[in-house]
C-alpha cells in the first residue's frame, strides 16, 4: 500500500474534526477525495503529509509508520495545500531552485528544467509569481510539490478558482503525473472525479461514509434511491413535505424549486403529485433526476436545507 490510514482521530475542543477514518490507497492509484466544507479533508490529509499528528491511530507511507523524527518518509510525498503558499516577489525558476535546495538535489538545474516542462511552465519560467494568472500559480505549486520527485502526491484543492481553460490544463496534468505517482486529491468539482477518478472517497462530519469506484457508487446501493426535481407555484409547507415518510432528503434550490430524494426504491412522483393536490398547491415542474456522482454524494452529505 502507498498510503495506509489506519483508524485516525483528530479533535480541536469539543469537536472531532476526523473521526476513526480507515482506508488504504494501493501504489498508482489517483483517487478522489471529497466531502462538503468543514468536513475533515485537510485537515486529514494534512494528518497524512505529517504536518498535523493525529490524537489516535496511524498512517503509514509506503509502509513506514509516520513519526516525526522521520524525515525521509516526507520525502516520499509532495503536497499542494488548499491555499498555495508561493512567494511573489520570486522568479518562477528561482523559486523552483530554492525548492529543489531544501532536498539536496545533486542535479538541481536540470530537475528544475525538467520540471518547468513537465508543467508547462517554459514560457513563464522568467517571471515573477505575482505577474502568473492563478492557472500558472497552481501550475507552480504542482512543479514544486514534485520537485524531489515523490512516489505520492497530495493535492488539496488544486483546482479551486480556475476558468474551464485552466481547469482543463491542471485536470489534463494531474491524468499525466498520475500515470507513474500515487494521488490523492479533494475536490467540490463532481465532474472532475468522474472524469479522471476511478476511485472516490467521501466523507462528511469527520467519518468516512463511502469509498469505492466511482461506477460502483453510481450504478450500486444507491441507486434505488430516487432523486426528483419539484417546483410549485405557491410556496409549500416545507415541514410538512419534508415529513412525509417518503421523503429522505429534502434540499431547496430555489424559492420554491427542491430536490426531493426518496426514502425507499418506489417512484416518488405520484406522492408529490398527491401532497400538491392535497396542499392546493399548483405543480409546476416534476421531474426524475439522473444518477450522478454529484446526486450521490448530496445523498451521502446532505439532509433538508431551507433557503
Amino acid at each position: 500500500m502507498s498510503i495506509q490510514v489506519e483508524h485516525i482521530t483528530k479533535t480541536y475542543g469539543t469537536q472531532k474534526a476526523v473521526d476513526d477514518i480507515s482506508f488504504s490507497i494501493n501504489e498508482g492509484e489517483l483517487v478522489g477525495f471529497l466531502g462538503p466544507n468543514g468536513a475533515g479533508k485537510s485537515t486529514l490529509m494534512k494528518i497524512i503529509t505529517s504536518f498535523l499528528f493525529a490524537d489516535s491511530g496511524d498512517v503509514f507511507i509506503n509502509g513506514q509508520k509516520i513519526n516525526p523524527e522521520m524525515n525521509e518518509i516526507r520525502e516520499q510525498i509532495g503536497y499542494l495545500p488548499e491555499h498555495n503558499p508561493l512567494y511573489p516577489d520570486l522568479f518562477v525558476k528561482e523559486y523552483l531552485e530554492i525548492a529543489a535546495g531544501f532536498y539536496r538535489l545533486k542535479n538541481k538545474r536540470a530537475r528544475v528544467a525538467e520540471m518547468v516542462e513537465m508543467t508547462g511552465l517554459g514560457s513563464e519560467q522568467h517571471k515573477k509569481i505575482r505577474a502568473l494568472s492563478k492557472g500558472y500559480r497552481q501550475r507552480v505549486g504542482l512543479a514544486q510539490a514534485l520537485i524531489h520527485d515523490p512516489s505520492i502526491l497530495i493535492l488539496d484543492e488544486p483546482t479551486t478558482g480556475l476558468d474551464p481553460n485552466q481547469l482543463e490544463e491542471i485536470r489534463s496534468l494531474i491524468r499525466n503525473i498520475s500515470k507513474n505517482k500515487t494521488v490523492l486529491f479533494s475536490t467540490h468539482i463532481m465532474q472532475e472525479v468522474e472524469a479522471v477518478c476511478q476511485r472516490v472517497i467521501i466523507i462528511n462530519k469527520g467519518i468516512l461514509v463511502a469509498d469505492d469506484r466511482v461506477d460502483v457508487l453510481k450504478g450500486g446501493r444507491l441507486r434505488q434511491v430516487q432523486s426528483v426535481l419539484v417546483e410549485f407555484a405557491e410556496a409549500p409547507d416545507l415541514k410538512s413535505l419534508q415529513e412525509q415518510k417518503w421523503v429522505k432528503n429534502l434540499r431547496a434550490t430555489g424559492e420554491k424549486t427542491f430536490l426531493v430524494d426518496s426514502a425507499s426504491d418506489e417512484d416518488i412522483r405520484p406522492a408529490l403529485f398527491r401532497f400538491a393536490m392535497e396542499n392546493q398547491l399548483t405543480l409546476l415542474t416534476l421531474q426524475e433526476q439522473k444518477q450522478s456522482l454529484e446526486n450521490v454524494f448530496r445523498q451521502l452529505t446532505t439532509s433538508f436545507e431551507g433557503k
